[in-house]
C-alpha cells in the first residue's frame, strides 16, 4: 500500500472563501488549472460551499458554467466539493428530491468526490445526499465536524466514524473547521480511527490558531491518507496550511508526498501576482483567532462578526460577543460552529449584547435551530432559554427533511416557459430569489447601455467594505461624524493631490478603482466619491451602473483598540429620541443593519399593511442580516400608520421601518 500522504488543493474553493469572499472568478482560475492538473493531487476543490450562493448573487456568473468549464481543463486529477448535508449549498433544509437532483446533476457536470457534513454532525440529515451521491458513482467523504465540549471525545468520534461507515462513506474527514484539533490530540483520535475501521482518513484544518500545520505532521505520522492544504498566497489566516509548508516538512520522511515543489511555486506566482492585482488579501492570524480555544468561532466568522458590529456602530463591543459566544454555544446544545451553526450562534451573541437582555431578539433561525428543524444537537438544548424562545410552540423529534414537500416537480411545472435546463430549475429550488434575478441579468444580456441597474447585488457590500477618512473639520467642530451637509457633485481629491500623507482608512477614488476591479468587473470608466464620503457613484461606458452608499468611519490604524464613539448611543435611547420625533406613534426600530422584507417569500402576501390592526408579539417584516432572516415583532397592540421602507430596501441600525398608532 501507497505511503505517501496524498494532498487536496482547497485553492478554487476553501481557500478563496475564506480569504476572499468567495471572489475568486472562473477567469482568475481557468489559465492556471492545467499546471494544478499536473501537480499530482489526490483531488482539487473547486466547488460547493459558498461557490453556487456567491456565483450566482455577486459574480454574476453561472456556477454550472465554471465546473464544465474547469472539467474541459482538468482531466487527469478528481474534481472536489463540499456540501451542508441536506443543506447542500444553502442555509437552509432542502427535500429529499432538491438534494437527490444536485448531486446527479454534480456528478453529471465533473464531480468526482462529494465530502457530505452536517454541522450538528446528526447523521439522518446525512443520510439521502450519501445514498443519492453512491447512486450516482461519486466517491463518498463523510465529514466529523471537530470541536472541543464535554460530548465532543475521541471516543465520540471514533463511534460517529463507524456509524458514517455502516452508512456507505468510503472515506471519512476530520473537519476542523475552527483550527481546534491540536497536534498530539490529532494524533491519537487518528490512531483510534485507523485501529477500528479500514477506511481512509483525511484531515481538514483551517489555520486560524496556528497549529495547523504542526497537527498535519502528528496526524501524518500516526496513519492519516490525505490532508488538504492551499497555495501560500491563499493559505494561513482562516485558510488552510500552505502546501509548500507541508511538502517541505514532510520531504525526506516515510510519508513524503512526492510532490514537485517548483512547480507548486510556479502556481504560487501566478496566484500571488493574481492576489496584488486585485488587491485580495492574506492570510493573517490575529490576537482574536488565537483566542479560538475559548471562543471556538472560525477565522472567516470572526471577520463576519467583526463586520456586523461595524454595521451596528458597536465594534467596542467584540470582546463582550465573543465572551457570549460560549454561553450560547451551551445553551444550543454544544453545535460545532460550521455553516450554518456558526452564524446562528455568532449573530443570536451579537444580538444579546446589542439589546441588553439575553433571547430578547432571536432571528427565525434560532427559533428554528431550537424547535429541531436543523436537526438534533449535540447535547439537550437548554430548557429555560427553549421555553421563553419557543413560547407555545413545539420542539420536533423528526428528521426535518421528512417534513418538507417534493419540490422539482411542482417548480417544473411553475416554470416551464422560464426555464429550460435542469441546472437552472436546480438553481432555482436552492435560491429562488437569487436565482431569479440572474436569470434576468442573463436575459438582458448583462449591462445594457443606457439601463439604470440597482446593483447592489453586483457590487458586493462595498457600503460596509469601504471606509472613507473625514474631511478635516471646519475650526471649532469635532473630526469623524458624518456631516450634516454634502455639496452635490463636489469629488473626493487624490490622495496625489493632498498636502496630507495618506493615512491608514484613508480611501481615494484610486482605491475604488481597485476596489471595484477586486469584486470583479474590470469595464469600470468612472468612479467618482462626493464630498466627504457619502456616496460612491460607478459609471460604466457613459451610464450609471451603481450607486452606492459609503460610510464616513476610518479604521484604526494597526489594530488598535476601538473605543465606544461618543455619539454611540443604546438602542432604547435611539428609540427614545425617535419617539419623541412622532407625537403619539410608537415606532418599529431596525436593531440591526440589513434588508427589509415585508414578506416571508416573493409568493407570499405582505406581514402587515397600513391600516391593518396588529397585536402584541405579532411578526411585522423580516431584516435580512448576516445571513439570516430575522424577524421584528411589534411591541405593541394597535394599527400600522406607516410602512417607512420598501421591499427589498436596505435599512440602517436604528431606523425607523413602521409608526404604529396604540
Amino acid at each position: 500500500m501507497e505511503n505517501r500522504v496524498k494532498i487536496t488543493d482547497t485553492t478554487l474553493r476553501d481557500a478563496h472563501q475564506s480569504l476572499w469572499a468567495t471572489r475568486m472568478r472562473t477567469a482568475d482560475m481557468l489559465p492556471i488549472a492545467e499546471k494544478l492538473d499536473n501537480i499530482g493531487y489526490h483531488s482539487l476543490e473547486v466547488w460547493g460551499g459558498n461557490t453556487f450562493d456567491v456565483g450566482l448573487r455577486y459574480l454574476n456568473e453561472d456556477p454550472w458554467d465554471r465546473l464544465r468549464q474547469l472539467k474541459k481543463i482538468i482531466r487527469k486529477t478528481p474534481l472536489q466539493m463540499m456540501i451542508r448535508g441536506q443543506s447542500l449549498v444553502g442555509y437552509q433544509q432542502y427535500p429529499d428530491d432538491v438534494v437527490e437532483a444536485y448531486i446527479n446533476k454534480s456528478v453529471e457536470n465533473g464531480i468526482s468526490i462529494i465530502r457530505i457534513y452536517d454541522a450538528l454532525n446528526d447523521v439522518r440529515n446525512l443520510e439521502t445526499a450519501i445514498q443519492s451521491a453512491k447512486k450516482a458513482g461519486a466517491h463518498v467523504q463523510a465529514a466529523m465536524v471537530y470541536t472541543v465540549s464535554p460530548i465532543h471525545t475521541n471516543e465520540h468520534y471514533t463511534e460517529l466514524a463507524r456509524h458514517l461507515a455502516e452508512m456507505g462513506a468510503d472515506s471519512i474527514c476530520i473537519k476542523d473547521t475552527a483550527g481546534l484539533l491540536g497536534p498530539y490530540n490529532a494524533y491519537e483520535l487518528v490512531k483510534s480511527l485507523k485501529k477500528n475501521h479500514d477506511l481512509p482518513v483525511q484531515l481538514h484544518c483551517h489555520y486560524i490558531g496556528g497549529l495547523a500545520v504542526g497537527t498535519y505532521l502528528k496526524a501524518a505520522e500516526a496513519g492519516a491518507d490525505l490532508i488538504d492544504t492551499a497555495t501560500v498566497p491563499l493559505a494561513f489566516g482562516a485558510s488552510q496550511p500552505p502546501v509548500e509548508t507541508v511538502v517541505r516538512a514532510l520531504h525526506g520522511s516515510s510519508r513524503d508526498t512526492q510532490l514537485d515543489i517548483h512547480k507548486l511555486f510556479e502556481i504560487a506566482e501566478y496566484f500571488e501576482e493574481m492576489r496584488k492585482e486585485k488587491g485580495f488579501k492574506r492570510g493573517v492570524t490575529r490576537i482574536n483567532d488565537m483566542r479560538v480555544f475559548d471562543h471556538h468561532v472560525p477565522g472567516g466568522a470572526i471577520s463576519n462578526l467583526v463586520t456586523q458590529l461595524e454595521e451596528q456602530k458597536a465594534l467596542y463591543r467584540l470582546g463582550e460577543v465573543l465572551e457570549e459566544i460560549p454561553r450560547v454555544i451551551e445553551d444550543l446544545g454544544y453545535p460545532p460552529l460550521v455553516t450554518p451553526t456558526s452564524q446562528i450562534v455568532g449573530t443570536q451573541a451579537v444580538l444579546n449584547v446589542l439589546t441588553g437582555e439575553r433571547y430578547k431578539l432571536v432571528p427565525g433561525e434560532v427559533r428554528d435551530y431550537i424547535r429541531g428543524y436543523y436537526g438534533r444537537p449535540p447535547a439537550p438544548i437548554n430548557q429555560d432559554i427553549a421555553r421563553k424562545v419557543l413560547r407555545d410552540r413545539t420542539a420536533i423529534s423528526d428528521k426535518p427533511s421528512d417534513l418538507l414537500e417534493p419540490r422539482m416537480e411542482k417548480l417544473r411545472s411553475e416554470l416551464a416557459d422560464q426555464v429550460t435546463r435542469e441546472e437552472d430549475l436546480i438553481s432555482y429550488a436552492l435560491f429562488p430569489q437569487v436565482a431569479r434575478r440572474f436569470f434576468e441579468f442573463k436575459r438582458n444580456g448583462g449591462f445594457q447601455k443606457g439601463q439604470n441597474y440597482q446593483v447592489r447585488e453586483n457590487l458586493p457590500k462595498l457600503e460596509r467594505n469601504i471606509s472613507v477618512a473625514p474631511e478635516k473639520a471646519p475650526a471649532g467642530k469635532k473630526a469623524g461624524g458624518p456631516k450634516e451637509t454634502t455639496p452635490q457633485g463636489q469629488k473626493a481629491s487624490r490622495a496625489a493631490d493632498s498636502d496630507t500623507a495618506k493615512e491608514v482608512g484613508e480611501l481615494n477614488v484610486s482605491d475604488v478603482k481597485d476596489l471595484i476591479k477586486f469584486i470583479g468587473d474590470t469595464d469600470i470608466t468612472e468612479v467618482s466619491l462626493e464630498s466627504a464620503g457619502v456616496k460612491l457613484s460607478v459609471r460604466k461606458g457613459g451610464f450609471q451602473a451603481a450607486e452606492v452608499p459609503v460610510r464616513l468611519n476610518a479604521p484604526p490604524a494597526n489594530g488598535a483598540q476601538v473605543e465606544k464613539p461618543a455619539a454611540a448611543e443604546d438602542l432604547s435611547e435611539q428609540i427614545a429620541d425617535e419617539s419623541q420625533a412622532e407625537d403619539g406613534l410608537q415606532p418599529v426600530i431596525a436593531p440591526m443593519v440589513g434588508t427589509f422584507y415585508d414578506t416571508p417569500s416573493p409568493e407570499s402576501d405582505p406581514y402587515v399593511q397600513v391600516g391593518d390592526q396588529i397585536k402584541k408579539g405579532q411578526v411585522l417584516c423580516i431584516i435580512e442580516a448576516m445571513k439570516l432572516m430575522n424577524e421584528i415583532k411589534s411591541e405593541y397592540d394597535g394599527e400600522i400608520v406607516e410602512v417607512k421602507v420598501e421591499r427589498g430596501q436596505p435599512v440602517e441600525y436604528g431606523q425607523v421601518i413602521f409608526l404604529i398608532k396604540e
